[in-house]
């Protein structure tokens, strides 16, 4: 599967800058670029060490394209397992495609999507789950999903799921021994150690299993929506949360027509707010799509801050404890939090009297002023209360990604099979087939058991130039 081709292609964004870094990677990567490059010193790259700058020109025949920096990497001591070169070169957009251009006359061709990370897993230098982190952490945007996708890449998941696989291996090395001597009745693998590491798989499996559901918001985000009547202030909150201008705020009710998200970084996790359309009984069209809108984010969301505003909470209390209990029972399964806006208008004393209304309802009370941005950093740390920083912050293994989720799924329901087994006394042979295909599935995690479709798969999610 190793292409033998010379690639080339930008790896910095595409645009202008004040600089750009050209790779190129491949058996002929060193040669094609010393037929282009003329060192200011005279040098002829294709004799300098690893891992050396050098400063000169890009020339094609006569005409100067630019002055670069060239970085040498030979052999496989490179990122890609593969003799590579990378040119720094200005960052005009013309010199950039000039010099691509005159790379791929040169006998380079372009590199595909993510083709230089595969090439780095296809000759050894990570395995695929490594190689899949890299994509994460080039999309990571908050410390959090940084965090894993940086422990990811430098091993911490395929060391753990490697460790078992090995010991698992060695097991199944004895059970199949025992299937060459099934007329000798005689037992190589001690069914006790054994019970032991299939124990011991199956805690590994599932806390990897469960750690999904914290991965999984952590690297996409966790969407909330802002609901409520409308002029309560969601499009305040939303501004006050966000802390800047982001929504339209009027005195007009229904002034939100149609959702609108941002995002928030809050203590290193990712949330994605949603102000929506107020819920409320409309006979303009427009508006009534907009409410219809609302169900649908709320259905989206993970989280429901409910806003209401404090004078007409504190009139209609019986009314909202109804409609609140209402959307709680449409929703059971997602967090719900009240939120009083304009606060500062009511007295300790109905404060009081709102919380004791909302207790036998099991919900979340948040009291806040949004435009005098009072009570929002409580509402901030009640919507990180609902993330599972626990294996986060003690640098435990998360699982973010969709296929290796999958694959611990499959894995952990083959290695119940082999429990049961044990537990049935079945015969060897029967074991060792849910051996074999679990040792399939920790193999499929970290590439020692793949396909073509399967790493195109992955790949074509790479930007070029990666």
């Amino acid at each position: 599967m190793i292409n033998k081709d010379t690639i080339v292609a930008l790896a910095t964004p595409s645009g202008a800058g004040a600089i750009a870094v050209i790779r190129v990677s491949g058996v002929d990567a060193i040669e094609i670029v010393s037929g282009i490059f003329e060192s200011i010193k005279g040098k002829d790259i294709r004799q300098q060490k690893s891992h050396t700058l050098h400063l000169g020109y890009i020339k094609d025949q006569e005409r100067v394209l630019d002055q670069v920096l060239v970085s040498l990497f030979k052999g496989t001591n490179s990122y890609t397992g593969e003799p590579t070169v990378e040119i720094s070169c200005h960052g005009s957009t013309f010199i950039q495609q000039q010099i691509i251009q005159l790379l791929l006359r040169k006998g380079c061709r372009m590199a595909s999507a993510g083709e230089f990370t595969m090439r780095s897993f296809l000759n050894g230098k990570m395995d695929l789950s490594q190689a899949e982190a890299v994509a994460d952490l080039i999309a990571s945007d908050n410390e959090a999903a940084h965090q894993i996708a940086m422990q990811q890449m430098r091993g911490g998941f395929s060391n753990e799921i490697a460790k078992l696989r090995e010991e698992l291996l060695n097991f199944a090395s004895l059970i199949e021994l025992e299937l060459d001597f099934s007329e000798e009745d005689v037992e190589f693998a001690d069914r006790t150690a054994f019970r032991e590491l299939v124990g011991r798989i199956q805690f590994v499996l599932k806390r990897l299993i469960d750690s999904f559901a914290v991965g999984n918001v952590i690297k996409n985000g966790i969407p909330v929506a802002i609901v409520g009547e409308p002029n309560v202030g969601k499009s305040t909150l939303l501004n006050a949360l966000l802390n800047e201008e982001r929504a339209i705020v009027s005195d007009i009710a229904g002034t939100t027509r149609d959702t609108i998200e941002d995002e928030l970084v809050i203590n290193g996790i990712g949330f994605r707010f949603i102000d929506t359309a107020g819920i409320r009984e409309t006979k303009d069209v427009v508006e009534s799509i907009g409410i219809q809108k609302t169900f649908e984010k709320i259905e989206q969301a993970q989280v429901i801050l409910y806003l209401f505003e404090s004078l007409k909470f504190k009139v209609q209390s019986s009314e909202y404890v109804t409609e609140i209990e209402r959307v709680k029972n449409k929703f059971p399964l997602k967090p719900l939090v009240v939120v009083i806006n304009k606060m500062d208008l009511l007295s300790e004393t109905e404060i009081q009297s709102i919380k004791i209304q909302l207790e036998t309802l099991n919900v979340k009370l948040q009291t806040i002023s949004a435009k005098n941005n009072i009570g929002i950093e409580d509402l901030k740390n009640q919507l990180i209360s609902f993330v599972n920083t626990g294996a986060l912050r003690n640098n435990e293994t998360i699982v973010t990604n969709t296929r290796h989720y999958d694959s611990l799924i499959k894995a952990l329901e083959e290695i119940q099979k082999v429990q049961y087994g044990l537990d049935m006394n079945i015969s060897a042979d029967l074991m060792a087939i849910d051996i074999r295909q679990a040792l399939y599935y920790f193999g499929e995690i970290t590439g020692q058991v793949t396909n073509d479709e399967l790493l195109g798969n992955i790949f074509a999610n790479f930007c070029i130039g990666k």
